[in-house]
């Protein structure tokens, strides 16, 4: 690789008195940098994914993969570093090297983990946004024994018999424990937490009537709603859901509530900005392309292409978002 600047110019101009050390290096080095990035990726790049194989998260990351590969004409290694809630993946890529070639794919979690977790590292400033792929709905669902056939029906059923409602979550901190929190703050009602190991067996219980209420997720929710075993009364995102049109926002029923479950890829601190772009770029165009987007689609998800900027406001947004409901509604973990 050639230095795109000529010695010999340098050297006249500083004999005149016009250039220092700093300034000669700073010429050397943006050259070399920008060949670098117009050289990236030269070899298999890894996406780390902070939870075990065969999840939600490892689906979409081993889909994205396959597109990225094909684009960027490299490899795309998934390595999945599951332990501590999300936490160890997300340091071990937050460590790697800043040159583009450690990913780390992230969900709603890393914004939840600063409120519950002392983390050994800082989720804004150690980290390189990349971009979102995805997001989700919740929907509020109920066994059909509970009698209401919509959000305002819950909430006046709440309110009659504070705490007597139960809702299930996949555990304590989980992003449907705190997503729930959060509306029942909201509505200003009260329900019994119910926290399970995961979401089946959660969904389990609800689908049965061992408890009342669930935020579920769409690919578990619909089958269950066609059958009748689940009431589904609305959807948390800001907007209707392609997958469920008939199924109502919970801001149409009167709460202004809203919350989306998503996905990401970020890199460590420092990637450099032309790589960072053609990463995001390649990303954007995966995530609309036919396959991408069709199999997010039938997973009840939507693709979400967008800047490392507007990914970067999502993250710190919701930090500040989780950060105030696990200190209301009190929650810890072990």
């Amino acid at each position: 690789m050639t230095k795109q600047f000529s010695f010999k110019a340098i050297r006249s101009v500083l004999t005149g008195g016009l250039l220092s050390t700093a300034m000669i290096a700073a010429i050397a080095v943006g050259p070399v940098s920008a060949a670098h990035a117009d050289e990236y990726p030269s070899k298999p790049i890894k996406l780390i994914v902070p939870f075990a194989a065969g999840g939600g998260n490892d689906g979409i990351a081993r889909s994205l993969g396959q597109l990225l590969s094909t684009s960027l004409k490299q490899p795309v290694v998934i390595e999945n570093r599951p332990g501590a809630g999300g936490k160890l993946g997300v340091e071990i890529g937050l460590r790697a090297e800043p040159d583009g070639y450690t990913l780390t794919l992230i969900s709603n979690s890393y914004s939840v983990n600063p409120s519950l977790y002392k983390l050994p590292f800082d989720p804004v400033r150690d980290m390189t946004p990349i971009g979102m792929i995805a997001k989700a709905p919740f929907f509020l669902s109920v066994n059909p024994s509970v009698p209401a056939n919509n959000v305002q029906e819950l909430i006046a059923l709440a309110k009659q018999k504070p705490g007597d409602l139960t809702y299930a979550s996949s555990g304590t901190g989980g992003i449907s424990h705190l997503a729930m929190e959060l509306f029942l703050k909201t509505a200003g009602i009260s329900m019994t937490h119910v926290p399970y190991k995961g979401s089946a067996p959660a969904l389990t219980d609800t689908v049965s009537g061992q408890v009342n209420v669930m935020l579920t997720t769409a690919g578990s929710t619909l089958p269950y709603r066609e059958d009748k075993r689940l009431n589904v009364l609305a959807v948390t995102l800001p907007e209707r859901v392609s997958s469920a049109t008939d199924i109502p926002t919970i801001k149409e029923e009167g709460v202004p509530y809203e919350v989306t479950v998503w996905y990401g890829i970020i890199g460590p601190k420092g990637i450099p900005q032309a790589i960072q772009k053609k990463l995001n770029d390649a990303i954007n165009v995966a995530v609309t392309q036919g396959e991408m987007a069709e199999r997010l689609r039938t997973t009840g998800e939507e693709s979400a292409p967008g800047s490392p900027e507007a990914f970067r406001d999502q993250i710190v947004k919701e930090i500040g978002l989780w950060s105030d409901v696990v200190r209301d509604a009190g929650v810890t973990v072990n």
